[in-house]
């Protein structure tokens, strides 16, 4: 009997840039990183690129790509991000591609996904069919291969959607066993209904098509991947592994292959360590031969479907209602006692109102620019992988119905943007958790927001107020935050942004940036025809003219702009039309001379009179920028309370340890000013080139005495990055003798602090100079130089310190 394991990793984010920026703003929830992409790449995505497999003493044997040794898929979405954020990480995805193509017969174990996650069986079929086509050419951009297989949202099925892939050249898919309603042998032999999870997971089933094409379909072990993701299974490696071996049933002398398909999360975010785990239990079956490691590709080659099967239409895996947790309240993911999730069916029913309205508005305005406006849309994404003038050219010239004129190609691609984010409000993720105020349903109304602007503004169509009448039926659970509506107003209109409201950014955040002739801001060029600044004391007056044009549709406009600021909070700026030399001279020689004289009052009728009463604040800069703005702005402020703090806390802290030593509890108000001085010194004591570690330690004895709360996460992670540039710094300079004590005393403080702090940076960098570095060293200390035999005696404590296994460098 042949023996064969695979394992899938869904990987996948919902898209989250805002949708007029294109970019992720910063997200509070997921501190201390900057949003839950780059939380969750840390926690799971990066390590599984970089696994380790631990020995009996939890020493670090082997450092491994566990993607090269599973089947995976990632969003499309996820990936944009990653490619721009995270390079590393995606190139050791699309490196362990290619090596696993190496390894499993030219089979590569990356798997096509539905472009941005959307529930295909509630589709129309146009949608479906651009899910799909985005999806395959966005793989294509990425591994420089057809897809073999395509991932399926939730797993969510029904056979239009599977006529569409097959049809594109899909030749395979992964569900649930719950999806299988009968088979029967392919020579047409009797049907067996195999309802209810009863079919047999250990063989590919082919699907027949009503179109004539066919499609084979895996079932994944439902049993073991339940284990896996909630019953902690990952808690042990070895255990995994017998898992796996053990279900394989000793009756059956056919090939077998036993398989399971999780969230990819699963493996590090979901379970900590659970990438180590799958690295352990991959290696300890190929080593005891308890199977082979194989993948789908590779094994529908080996063994095609000789059974049929029949699915059943409209399930998914993470729904027992089929498909009703996307559209009405079901009770999945029900969240705390009291709550319903009846906002499902209103939020899908505003956005197919949505859809299905504005289809018609863009085929009739599109036919002005395009020869076939669909076409046009499927073949978009090749403007989506690339925006360079020259894509954007090559795509006109293959669908355009006649020469654009410049506004007609902006206009033209602002079209296509509202129906790609017409697609991006399906996002499944709006509809899956318990509650309508969450960030991802946000993101999805978001996206709507989106498309009712773009309308708006290109076809005439006033969709905002019926669509909110339609949204404002959903209700939220949480008391105080209402309706859909009121969300949309809450959170959607104050994202909204055009030419003006990034100017009026520009503006503001010139006054705390400098920023050259030309510079970004997010999807947005900005050119600087003129920019001068006056200063009176702590304010500061700056008018300027720039050249602002979209990366995304050409867009652009000559504004110019006025903005004072009083040295703190208050920022009054205006922002108007170009208006030509003279008039803009004009303006700025007013708003000059009259700051000069420090008559402030009347700069601000000024700007009042030359922009209109349509000002700008710190209010409208973006979140990144305005979090930034408003610390510098407070850095004084904050120093000042510190400093009050301080001298309070070093004041009384002998009567207060004397009172805490007679085990009486710290006044509330020494105890408020202790955590602030702990926490901010031992901020900068984690941070500093060199670590003084008994000053570490002593700032958090004085820590426990006063029993205040650490910000344990926000301090590992700045000592992880500290100690991650350290070692960056000894990679680029091994020589330096100074660097690797500082680092073994750093590294060493590491495990007997009460701090998590994440040594993985670090060990990834100590294995590449173990393999590069270390060698060059172990050949001049064999020809007697004393100084490297003693650097190699340092980089082994290093290493010990890290939990590498280190004997000795590798000759």
């Amino acid at each position: 009997m042949e023996r064969y394991v695979c394992i899938h990793g869904h990987f996948y984010q919902p898209p989250r840039e805002n949708a007029w920026l294109e970019s992720i703003e910063l997200q509070d929830s997921a501190y201390p990183y900057h949003d839950w992409n780059e939380r969750i790449t840390a926690e799971c995505y990066a390590t599984n690129a970089v696994s380790r497999i631990l020995d009996g003493e939890k020493h670090i044997t082997q450092i491994v790509n566990n993607y090269a040794r599973i089947s995976f898929n990632f969003g499309p979405t996820l990936l944009s991000w990653m490619e721009q954020y995270q390079p590393e990480v995606y190139q050791y995805i699309l490196d362990a591609d290619r090596q696993s193509q190496e390894r499993f017969s030219g089979h590569g174990s990356a798997l096509a996904q539905a472009y941005n996650h959307m529930i295909m069986p509630l589709a129309n079929r146009r949608d479906k069919y651009t899910q799909v086509l985005w999806g395959i050419r966005d793989f294509e951009s990425r591994f420089g291969r057809k897809p073999e297989g395509m991932w399926l949202p939730e797993t969510a099925v029904d056979m239009e959607s599977l006529d569409i892939m097959s049809g594109q050249g899909i030749k395979f898919t992964i569900l649930a066993p719950h999806q299988a309603g009968r088979m029967r042998p392919s020579d047409d032999g009797e049907w067996e209904d195999v309802s209810g999870n009863r079919i047999n997971t250990g063989r590919a089933y082919q699907v027949n098509l009503p179109s004539g094409l066919k499609i084979a379909v895996f079932f994944y072990d439902e049993v073991i991947a339940r284990a896996v993701a909630f019953e902690g299974l990952l808690s042990s490696g070895e255990s995994f592994a017998g898992r796996l071996a053990g279900a394989f049933s000793g009756e059956d002398d056919q090939p077998q292959l036993v398989h399971i398909a999780t969230d990819g999360e699963t493996y590090g975010h979901h379970h900590r360590f659970g990438d180590m785990a799958l690295a352990y239990a991959l290696d300890h079956i190929e080593t005891n031969n308890l199977a082979r490691i194989t993948n789908y590709g590779e094994y529908l080659e080996k063994f095609p479907p000789e059974f049929e099967v029949e699915i059943v239409e409209n399930t998914s895996w993470s729904c027992a209602h089929g498909i009703e947790r996307w559209r009405s309240d079901c009770g999945c993911n029900g969240g705390p006692a009291g709550w319903n999730q009846a906002w499902r069916a209103p939020l899908r029913q505003a956005l197919d109102w949505l859809r299905d309205t504005v289809a018609p508005r863009y085929e009739d305005t599109a036919r002005r620019y395009f020869k076939d406006p669909w076409a046009a849309r499927d073949d978009y994404i090749q403007v989506v992988l690339d925006r360079s003038p020259e894509s954007v050219q090559q795509f006109f010239s293959r669908h355009a119905a006649h020469e654009l004129s410049p506004y007609e190609a902006t206009t033209a691609l602002r079209l296509l943007e509202f129906q790609r984010h017409a697609m991006l409000m399906y996002t499944s993720c709006g509809w899956f958790f318990e509650e309508l105020s969450r960030i991802e349903s946000v993101q999805v109304i978001q996206y709507a927001g989106r498309v009712n602007q773009l309308a708006g503004q290109l076809c005439g169509d006033e969709t905002e107020d019926h669509f909110l009448d339609i949204l404002g039926q959903a209700r939220s659970n949480i008391p105080g935050i209402g309706t859909g509506r009121d969300i949309y107003e809450k959170f959607v209109r104050p994202a909204m942004v055009d030419l003006v409201k990034v100017t009026a950014h520009y503006a503001i955040s010139s006054l705390f940036e400098d920023y050259g002739e030309e510079t970004r801001v997010y999807c947005y060029n900005v050119t600087s025809r003129d920019y001068q600044t006056s200063v009176a004391g702590k304010s500061k007056l700056a008018v300027g003219w720039i050249t602002i044009t979209s990366t995304i549709t050409g867009e652009s406009a000559d504004l110019s702009f006025g903005v004072l600021h009083f040295g703190d909070h208050n920022v009054n700026a205006g922002i108007r039309e170009y208006r030509g030399e003279e008039a803009y001279q004009a303006m700025l020689d007013e708003l000059t001379e009259t700051f000069s004289r420090a008559d402030f009052p009347e700069v601000i009728r000024q700007l009042d009179r030359h922009f209109g009463m349509s000002t700008y604040s710190i209010r409208h800069l973006f979140r990144d920028e305005q979090r930034d703005a408003l610390d510098r702005i407070l850095e004084s402020a904050l120093s000042d309370i510190e400093t009050a703090y301080r001298q309070l806390y070093e004041r009384y802290y002998p009567p207060m340890r004397f009172l805490a030593d007679l085990g009486n509890p710290a006044p509330k108000a020494f105890h408020s000013a202790a955590e602030l001085i702990l926490n901010s010194d031992l901020r900068r004591a984690l941070s500093a080139d060199s670590i003084d570690a008994e000053r570490v330690k002593a700032l958090l004895n004085d820590a426990e005495i006063w029993k205040v709360d650490l910000d344990r996460e926000g301090l590992g992670y700045v000592f992880q990055q500290n100690l991650t540039g350290m070692m960056t710094g000894f990679m680029s300079a091994p020589e330096d003798s100074d660097l690797i004590e500082v680092l073994i005393d750093a590294v060493a403080l590491a495990p007997s602090i009460p701090i998590p702090v994440d040594l993985w940076a670090l060990q990834n960098t100590y294995y590449k100079m173990l393999q590069g570095v270390c060698p060059e060293f172990q050949a001049r200390a064999a020809k007697g130089d004393d100084a490297a035999g003693h650097w190699l005696e340092r980089f082994e404590v290093l290493g010990q310190h890290m939990a590498m296994q280190v004997v000795t460098c590798p000759a």
